[in-house]
């Protein structure tokens, strides 16, 4: 077990995140995928082979400290390999069935696991694996990252990938310091990257304004053939680590927007990210879910009136006078 103590990435998240699913009641509607480990190749598509090595060789030896936020123990490795291979299962499982909506209930995260760099509770970044996945097959994948956290290290994974569009709304200033308006993309992906910083306190309405405004745009025209969502709820208002301001309701509120963007039924993924209130946690799990099947839900009520609509409007400024320049340019 993938166990830290005391910290706050700890295993007692899974057993809020199944609490938050049985609250729905759904009986034989919900199918639990039993993960095995991602093999060495889907792993090094997004990581270096040297990186993992370390870590295997770093978790088999006890573990310890890898940064001051991040750690590993003698589970960590395979732990970890299992995170990244469920992700895998549940889409090659949504793949086969073309219905329903994958929930990775998942740890250790991985958003912010660079390609040669673990960091942030993070140590492979299970998100950008069955991303990278289903490019290998074709596909153009949308990751949507709700994170309170800018996910650092999938945007740095698909910086310069054209087929895929990455969209963030974080809370600025935080860790780990990246994500502001103006990091577009590198120069063969420019624009797939879309980042809208807010400030600590904004509400649910301003993140749903973010992807109206700023984001939905460039999807309609990326025309995603899949929707990936590092789903972190540390944005809930109660989240210890976090200042933003976002209620159960919120969460389930954005779930119904993202799911929209995918271009037919069983093109959805939810993977688990941050999120350390374990009560906000539950609740939060339950209300997306249950608005993505259509099951009951108590999210409590939508949050609003929070700052950061200005700072919307000036990611969208940034991103049209980037456009602008970039056909100028052409």
């Amino acid at each position: 077990m993938h166990d830290g103590g005391d910290h706050p990435e700890r295993p007692a998240r899974i057993g809020a995140v199944m609490a938050g699913i049985a609250d729905l009641h759904l009986g034989t509607d919900v199918h639990v995928l039993p993960a095995t480990p991602a093999e060495i190749g889907q792993l090094t598509r997004v990581h270096a082979p040297g990186y993992l090595e370390e870590l295997k060789r770093f978790s088999a030896q006890g573990g310890g400290e890898l940064d001051p936020d991040t750690y590993a123990d003698h589970a960590s490795w395979d732990a970890a390999c299992l995170a990244a291979g469920a992700g895998i299962a549940a889409i090659d499982e949504l793949g086969h069935t073309a219905t329903g909506v994958a929930f990775v209930a998942a740890r250790p995260p991985g958003h912010h696991a660079l390609r040669d760099r673990s960091m942030g509770f993070c140590l492979i970044n299970n998100v950008a694996v069955a991303a990278a996945h289903l490019v290998d097959r074709g596909e153009r994948v949308l990751i949507v990252d709700w994170d309170v956290h800018h996910g650092n290290g999938t945007q740095a994974l698909f910086w310069d990938e054209p087929n895929v569009l990455y969209v963030s709304t974080h809370q600025w200033p935080a860790y780990p310091g990246t994500g502001r308006s103006t990091e577009a993309g590198g120069q063969g992906a420019y624009g797939l990257t879309v980042n809208v910083p807010l400030p600590p306190g904004a509400t649910g309405d301003v993140v749903r304004h973010a992807l109206d405004e700023v984001a939905a745009p460039v999807i309609d025209s990326f025309s995603p053939t899949w929707v990936l969502v590092s789903a972190g709820f540390d944005a809930h208002r109660a989240d210890p680590l976090a200042d933003l301001a976002l209620s159960g309701r919120d969460f389930a509120d954005l779930a119904q927007m993202v799911a929209g963007y995918a271009p037919r039924p069983g093109r959805l993924a939810l993977f688990l990210e941050g999120g350390y209130d374990l009560s906000a946690l539950r609740s939060s799990v339950s209300a997306s879910l249950g608005s993505l099947i259509g099951a009951p839900r108590d999210g409590g009520h939508p949050t609003s009136g929070g700052p950061g609509l200005e700072h919307v409007r000036h990611a969208l400024a940034h991103r049209t006078k980037s456009l602008e320049q970039l056909s100028d340019r052409a």
